[in-house]
């Protein structure tokens, strides 16, 4: 869009001295309004003729590496014990 509006705004620069020929003449400050005329045609020209920033980057996820830790191989076993008094039971972590 903004692309086909610097065409049209440059096409209109470029045409109006064709289109209204007026004769050249430097009385009463006319030359003034002419400078100060091309001075605003070339900044609305500039500004849309300028290059715009490019957009940043989208972001980007990386995801991360998988981990592989080696756990002991332990397990619970039954144990029985004598305790003075009779046989009892607990619970012992065994690892290989």
């Amino acid at each position: 869009m903004g692309k086909i509006a610097s065409a049209i705004v440059a096409v209109t620069l470029l045409t109006s001295p064709l289109l209204l020929p007026v004769p050249a003449s430097a009385e009463n400050g006319q030359i003034a309004a002419g400078v100060v005329g091309g001075l605003i045609g070339g900044a609305l020209l500039g500004g849309a003729l300028a290059a715009r920033p490019a957009p940043p980057p989208p972001p980007v996820y990386y995801a991360p590496e998988p981990v592989y830790v080696e756990e002991p191989a332990c397990r619970l076993v039954r144990e029985r014990y004598w305790d003075g008094y009779g046989w009892q039971f607990r619970r012992v972590q065994v690892c290989d």
